[in-house]
């Protein structure tokens, strides 16, 4: 039966989910955009080194530790949301240090393998012409 026979149009199921409001829907809709721009963030702050890494480190632990004790099974969905975006940023930001060595090192081996790859070659012969 369409809903265009009563005169409107819904785009969406108008079923309300129980334990769900505005605000729950809006951070689940949101969770990993919110949770990467808080990892960018944190992490330009670390790599410009305004925040040490290593608490970093321990603030992610205690991100993960929040999650898994009592944030995944919470009976409010913002605090479920809330706790997820936490975690998962947190663990974002301690992988962008980890993800600059790894390009670092991938470069310096770059540029080493060009270096004696150059320095292989025999020298250019002059033309005679």
């Amino acid at each position: 039966m369409s809903n265009a026979r009563y005169g409107c149009v819904v785009d969406r199921p108008l079923t309300i989910e129980h334990g769900r409001n505005r605000f729950g829907r809006a951070l689940r809709e949101n969770r990993l955009r919110i949770a990467l721009l808080v990892a960018l963030v944190e992490g330009i702050l670390v790599l410009v080194g305004e925040i040490p890494w290593w608490s970093v480190v321990l603030v992610a632990i205690v991100a993960v530790a929040l999650y898994v004790a009592g944030g995944r099974k919470a009976g409010r969905e913002e605090v479920r949301e809330t706790s997820w975006i936490f975690a998962v940023s947190q663990l974002a930001v301690v992988l962008v240090p980890a993800l600059a060595l790894v390009l670092t090192a991938f470069a310096v081996v770059a540029l080493v393998l060009l270096a004696v790859r150059r320095a292989r070659r025999p020298p250019a012969r002059p033309s005679l012409g």
